[in-house]
């Protein structure tokens, strides 16, 4: 006969996983984890949030299964679920964990599982609630981003540029756009002197967005090329007002 499902069989971590902990977790515990596609787990490396839920679950004769849904949400606004499996082959056994990509995969594979097929299934009513993360503004691209704002902040010149608790902020990003911002110091000074200022904006592991502003301009004593760079995009026009003015 069927038992309540106890639901302090599943306890949620102490403390909140982020997206990849919460994926390596599940992939660890995963008999078969080695068989989910490549584009797959390449997906979930950018996942912004996710949640873990039960679906349904099965108790007979000291025998169990329970299956999880577990959904992220991805960088573009789309969501992936993976299906996770738990049972014991003998009464009383260990469980074993298996994760699917297909639910029809996970419905073949619970109907060969050794319970009696009189005992009816129940199923748990499942609101799958992700952390609220607002929409990117920006398109991002996923690449070597963290490597990139490491960059960009070693080659600026200016004493006052971004550090410390920002920087380690940006070490876990993991995608980014550049875009560059128009308008600026006064035309005169404009024709003599070359401004630039581009805005590179950051995707961090936690969903959380950072924008660098970089200021390039040749106002120099020697007229060469410098970099600086702001944490905000007043700063760096006010940086290319007083440019402009020094050399007025």
């Amino acid at each position: 006969m069927s038992v309540p499902y106890e639901t302090a069989a599943y306890e949620p971590p102490e403390s909140p996983e982020s997206p990849e902990e919460h994926l390596m977790r599940l992939l660890g515990r995963a008999l078969n984890s080695f068989e989910l596609p490549d584009e797959t787990i390449r997906q979930l490396d950018c996942a912004l949030a996710h949640d873990g839920s039960l679906h349904s679950a099965h108790h007979s004769a000291g025998l169990h299964r329970e299956t999880y849904r577990h959904t992220w949400l991805l960088a573009d606004g789309s969501a992936l679920t993976l299906w996770e499996l738990v049972h014991n082959t003998t009464p009383g056994g260990e469980p074993r964990h298996e994760v699917y990509v297909d639910e029809e995969e996970l419905r073949a594979t619970t109907a060969r599982l050794a319970l009696p097929p009189d005992t009816p299934d129940f199923e748990l009513p499942v609101q799958v609630q992700l952390s609220p993360v607002p929409t990117p503004r920006h398109t991002y691209v996923p690449d070597a981003s963290a490597d990139h704002a490491r960059r960009l902040l070693r080659r600026a010149e200016n004493p006052d540029r971004p550090d410390g608790e920002l920087a380690a902020r940006l070490t876990t990003a993991s995608a980014h756009q550049i875009t560059q911002a128009f308008g600026g110091p006064c035309r005169a000074a404009r024709a003599r002197i070359g401004f630039s200022l581009y805005e590179h904006a950051f995707l961090l592991g936690d969903g959380a967005e950072v924008s660098l502003w970089e200021v390039e301009h040749t106002a120099t004593p020697d007229g060469r090329h410098m970099c600086e760079v702001y944490a905000s995009e007043d700063t760096a026009r006010r940086a290319m007002e007083r440019r402009a003015a020094q050399v007025s």
